[in-house]
């Protein structure tokens, strides 16, 4: 069967000639990861960009850009035909795919040959065989590649998924064949919900991959995710550079990657090295590649995947091995031989990687969303992977990630509590990120005894998604900058020496403190409903009264000083405690990083909250973001139950299933499957 495949794929070998200037078939962050090493080789980039990214930074970095076409990928980014002679056109030699998009397209490999371009990735067949998870399996298991037990046959009919399922025995993983990124994967844990979740996987896939063929594993229990960075060259040299370990995941997406895997005996870090090799060389691989593997609490491992390309997380790799892999991929990409020998790959100390994404992380809803960002700011001291400014939009139309936040320490310890202190001095305004739930993962006491795994989050939900009274340190620093940047902008001018004092009066501020969040139903921008009316009183020049539920904090204020544009920091104590805090003032809001890392609504916005609520009323089912309905599946007149799935919509590249609030009866349904819906659209309303 694999000779077979192997014949119907012949591909076009690969081309290797020098490059002067190179297309990034890309965008965002990747896309400037790839411009920063090229410029730094005196190698020229070209930059192609849809609608939606015409003023992107990575459009702006490049040497060249090229228009390519409206914001849909299919129609932009993953349309070969534009991007390949765009680059003939530039005068590239070359073609960098970055990942996702056309980076494991084995067809755009090929045509790249074809036009005489170097497509910077392993050969179109490597591509091929390890893109098709039954191929890719069959030759692991032929190179002696410890593999999972499953099916990955060609019957592919519902019901012989399904009788194979009962012989591997449940629960099992129903993964999309041509699959990547977490879509078409299904967990079935028993016969009962097989049909539904083959179906959603299924449907998933087709849209995410042009293909809907499945394979069905056994499904290890609280596994680990763990991969080897692999690169090999056109002499036949193969290398490692050593394991990450990214078991922390939502959706089956990864939020924290790490380098070297925690709590891993060095015997089993070099069989995973020499498994991983010997998978790269038994498809002949080229360039930079990931070999992912899972593994079970009792340290087994077993292949899962191959990735061909250069992996999101590849930078936590580079930090322990003191690497630059983009320059490596540019170098075997014209001939050369890998930099390094086996022996002279280096692991040191212990690095994170953090996926910053614009996401409402509250009860575990993980739901992307997308629009203006008001203001970022990051800190000096870590690795900031990113592709936005401040003013930039995240689009509706691609992956919501704003950046990868990447550091180093001398050990595991260290690294995490570097990471810590990177994310409380990260500033984000606009939209809601997932910055404040890693820290409470990085806090997690199983966490920092790297007792890690896939279903880490959902295992530790009650303590992850815990509400938490809110510490007294925050409104008194929350209190204080309202009222210094209401001062700031009066005559009174807080910054000539606070002369706004008359004598025997005491000046009051009463503020309502509104943070901001995302509205759970409508995700529009609004403001807890809980707000408290604080009180700040100035007593002296530095000495102030802070009050609110009846409790009074003595404070002392010093050090007030303004650092930039609408921005100020000061110093305080109070409750025993002393720290320092720094503000932007921004035109609808206010954002604090002290004790806390809030944004703060201005009263006006305060004020919209109940109405703003009061649209989002249970008697209809709504878009939670814009997107495309895929099925309707209920009708006018219905009966529906609590949780029960109404309408399955695509958006940012991912599946959602619009579920029923209550049980109730359908009065009639306000969409179409395959037409578009704006964010907030009422989509079912209940009689």
């Amino acid at each position: 069967m694999l000779r077979a495949v192997q014949k119907r794929c012949a591909s076009t070998a690969p081309l290797i000639r020098p490059i002067q200037r190179v297309l990034v078939a890309n965008r965002g962050e990747i896309a400037i990861r790839v411009q920063n090493t090229a410029r730094k080789m005196g190698i020229e980039t070209v930059a192609v960009f849809s609608d939606a990214d015409r003023n992107s930074l990575f459009v702006k970095k490049a040497d060249k850009a090229f228009h390519i076409g409206p914001p849909l990928a299919a129609e932009s980014y993953l349309n070969m035909d534009k991007i390949i002679n765009t680059a003939i056109r530039s005068g590239a030699q070359a073609i960098h795919p970055g990942y996702g998009f056309l980076s494991e397209n084995a067809g755009f490999a090929d045509r790249c040959a074809q036009a005489g371009l170097v497509f910077i990735g392993p050969p179109a067949q490597a591509i091929r065989d390890m893109g098709a998870k039954n191929v890719s399996k069959q030759i692991m298991e032929d190179a002696k590649v410890p593999v999972v037990k499953g099916f990955h046959g060609e019957d592919q009919s519902d019901a012989n998924l399904k009788k194979k399922s009962q012989e591997i025995g449940y629960p099992v993983m129903l993964k999309a064949v041509y699959g990547g990124g977490g879509k078409g994967m299904r967990i079935a844990w028993n016969e009962a919900e097989f049909d539904e979740k083959l179906a959603s996987a299924r449907n998933e896939a087709k849209k995410s991959f042009g293909n809907d063929e499945m394979l069905v594993e056994k499904f290890v229990e609280k596994p680990r995710h763990v991969e080897v960075q692999v690169f090999g060259d056109h002499h036949g040299n193969y290398v490692h550079l050593w394991e990450r370990d990214c078991s922390v995941q939502r959706r089956h997406q990864k939020i924290i990657e790490e380098a070297p895997a925690p709590n891993m005996a060095h015997e089993t870090r070099l069989k995973l090295g020499e498994s991983a090799v010997r998978a790269a060389a038994a498809v002949g691989y080229v360039g930079a590649g990931t070999v992912e593997f899972i593994m079970d609490p009792r340290g087994e491992f077993f292949f899962m995947e191959m990735n061909t390309r250069l992996q999101v997380e590849h930078p936590v790799s580079e930090t322990i091995t003191g690497t630059d892999l983009v320059e490596w991929q540019l170098r075997v990409a014209q001939g050369e031989k890998l930099p390094l020998k086996q022996s002279e790959i280096p692991l040191n100390g212990h690095a994170f990687e953090c996926r910053v994404y614009a996401e409402d992380t509250r009860k575990g809803a993980f739901m992307p969303t997308a629009g203006r960002l008001n203001y970022v700011d990051f800190p000096e001291d870590a690795r900031i992977d990113t592709g936005v400014v401040s003013g930039d939009e995240v689009s509706i139309h691609y992956d919501p990630m704003i950046a990868k936040v990447v550091v180093w320490g001398k050990d595991r310890n260290v690294a995490a509590a570097k990471l810590e202190s990177a994310l409380a001095r990260t500033r984000i305004s606009g939209l809601p990120t997932n910055i404040d739930f890693v820290r409470r993962v990085l806090a997690h006491p199983e966490f920092a005894a790297g007792n890690v795994y896939t279903d880490f989050i959902p295992d530790h939900h009650e303590e992850l998604f815990a509400e938490s009274e809110t510490p007294a340190e925050i409104y008194v620093e929350s209190a204080i900058a309202h009222a210094l940047s209401t001062l700031k902008k009066s005559d009174a001018g807080v910054f000539q020496n606070l002369s706004f004092f008359r004598i025997n009066v005491a000046p009051k501020y009463v503020f309502k403190i509104g943070k901001i969040i995302s509205n759970f139903r409508t995700y529009s921008k609004c403001v807890i409903s809980d707000g408290k009316d604080v009180t700040v009183r100035f007593d002296s020049e530095n000495r102030l009264t802070v009050s609110y539920d009846g409790n009074s904090y003595e404070t002392l204020l010093n050090d007030i000083e303004a650092i930039g544009d609408n921005e100020f920091k000061f110093t305080l104590e109070a409750n025993g405690r002393r720290w320092s805090t720094v503000v932007k003032d921004l035109p609808e809001t206010l954002m604090v990083n002290g004790v806390g890392q809030n944004e703060y609504a201005t009263p006006a916005v305060y004020e919209a909250f109940d109405s703003l609520a009061g649209g989002a009323a249970s008697h209809s089912a709504v878009a939670p973001m814009p997107g495309i309905i895929e099925k309707i599946l209920v009708k006018p007149g219905d009966q529906v139950t609590t949780g029960q799935a109404l309408i399955v919509m695509t958006a940012m590249k991912m599946e959602y299933i619009i579920r029923a609030p209550e049980d109730s009866t359908i009065e009639y349904i306000k969409c179409q499957a395959g037409k578009n819906v704006p964010k907030n659209a009422v989509l079912v309303q209940f009689a």
